[in-house]
C-alpha cells in the first residue's frame, strides 16, 4: 500500500490538468452560439461539461486512494468534489480561455489539492490521533482495514463505471477532434484509477495481483480505444463487454484469495452483475432525469449557456455515471469473504 498515496496524488494532479483543460479549450468548442441565437443546441451540445464533471470525480477518487481509503481523507474527498462543481459553474460562467487561464486554474486548482492533502497528512500524524496514526500504519505495511478495504472498492467500482461514460460519450455532431482526444484521456485516467485502487484494496500485494492489474489496465485501455473506433449509436455492446471486464476484473484484484487463489465462483456471480448492472443502472438515473428532473438543465442555466432545444434532453449524464457507480458499488464493494457470505 506504500504506492497508494503518492500514485493517488499524482493522479489526481493529472486530474486537474484535465479539468482545467477543459474549462478553457473543450468547453468553448461547445458554445459557438449565444442565448440570443434561435439556433438552439441539441443531445450531448454540452460533452465537455460532462468530461469535465469526470475529472472532478476522479480528483475525489484520486484521493480516497492517497488516504487508502481512510474515513476522514474519503470525506473530505466527497466535500471538495462537491465544492469544485460549484467552483466549476461559477467559472464556466466567466468563460476563460487562452493558455494563461489553463496554467492559472491547474495550478491554482493543484495547489487547492495540496494544501487539502498536506492538512490531511499533518492531521494523521498529531499525537492525540492515535486511532488514525495505527490504521495508516496498518495500511503502510499492506494490511488495509475491513472498512478501508470496501472504501477502495467502491471507488474503484465508481472509476470503472465512469470510464464507460467517458469512453462513450457523445456530441450532436461527432466530428470534433478534440472530442474522442479528450474522451480517450479521461477514460484512461479513469482506468488507472479504478485498477490502483482495486489493487490497493487487496489484503496483501503480491506478485500474481500486481501482473493481474497490469493485465487488467492493458486490456481496459484497449477496451477503451474499441468503444471510441465504433460508430456512434453503436457503442452499447462494447461498452457493455469493458464493463464486464473492468469490474470484474476490480473484484478479482480487490476480493480475497483464500488458499492463495479467487473463489471462481463468486467472481462469476460478479461478471453477472458486472454485465448487466452498469447499463440498468444508467437507464434507471437517465430515464428520472431526463423526464423528472431537469438538473442538467439548471446547470445549463447556471452557468449562462444556450438552453437545449425543447424536442431534446439536457443529461447530465456524468452524474449518471456516478449514481451508477455507487449503485454497482454496494453491490461489488464487500472484498472480505465473510461480507459476501
Amino acid at each position: 500500500m506504500r504506492f497508494a498515496r503518492p500514485v493517488g496524488l499524482l493522479l489526481s494532479a493529472a486530474a486537474v490538468v484535465l479539468w482545467a483543460f477543459g474549462v478553457t479549450v473543450l468547453q468553448p468548442l461547445t458554445e459557438p452560439i449565444g442565448p440570443w441565437s434561435e439556433r438552439l443546441p441539441g443531445n450531448n451540445a454540452y460533452w465537455a461539461r460532462d468530461l469535465r464533471f469526470m475529472a472532478i470525480m476522479a480528483v475525489a477518487v484520486g484521493l480516497v486512494l492517497a488516504g487508502r481509503g481512510l474515513l476522514r481523507w474519503s470525506r473530505s474527498a466527497a466535500l471538495l468534489g462537491g465544492c469544485w462543481v460549484a467552483a466549476d459553474v461559477a467559472i464556466d460562467r466567466v468563460d476563460p480561455v487562452g493558455v494563461r487561464a489553463t496554467v492559472l486554474l491547474a495550478v491554482g486548482g493543484c495547489a487547492v489539492l495540496g494544501v487539502l492533502a498536506a492538512t490531511l497528512w499533518w492531521r494523521e500524524r498529531r499525537p492525540h490521533s492515535a486511532q488514525g496514526r495505527v490504521a495508516s500504519s496498518a495500511a503502510d505495511r499492506g494490511a488495509p482495514g475491513a472498512a478501508e478495504r470496501k472504501t477502495l472498492t467502491g471507488a474503484a467500482c465508481v472509476a470503472g463505471v465512469l470510464t464507460l461514460v467517458a469512453a462513450g460519450i457523445e456530441s450532436p455532431t461527432d466530428r470534433e477532434p478534440e472530442l474522442n482526444q479528450g474522451a480517450l484521456v479521461t477514460a484512461a485516467l479513469l482506468v488507472v484509477l479504478a485498477v490502483g485502487a482495486a489493487l490497493a484494496a487487496a489484503p496483501a500485494r503480491s506478485r500474481a495481483r500486481v501482473g493481474l492489474a497490469a493485465g487488467l489496465a492493458v486490456a481496459a485501455l484497449v477496451g477503451v480505444g474499441m468503444v471510441r473506433a465504433v460508430a456512434p449509436g453503436t457503442r452499447l455492446l462494447p461498452e457493455t463487454a469493458l464493463g464486464a471486464v473492468l469490474l470484474t476484473g476490480v473484484t478479482v484484484l480487490a476480493w480475497d484469495w483464500p488458499g492463495g487463489r479467487p473463489i471462481w465462483r463468486h467472481h462469476a456471480l460478479a461478471a453477472l452483475a458486472a454485465l448487466l448492472g452498469p447499463v440498468a443502472f444508467l437507464l434507471a438515473t437517465a430515464i428520472p432525469m431526463m423526464i423528472l428532473l431537469p438538473i442538467g438543465a439548471t446547470f445549463t442555466a447556471l452557468a449562462g449557456n444556450s438552453p437545449i432545444n425543447a424536442a431534446d434532453s439536457d443529461l447530465l449524464v456524468s452524474l449518471c455515471g456516478l449514481l451508477s457507480g455507487l449503485a454497482m458499488a454496494l453491490l461489488l464493494a464487500w472484498p472480505t469473504v465473510t461480507d459476501r457470505r
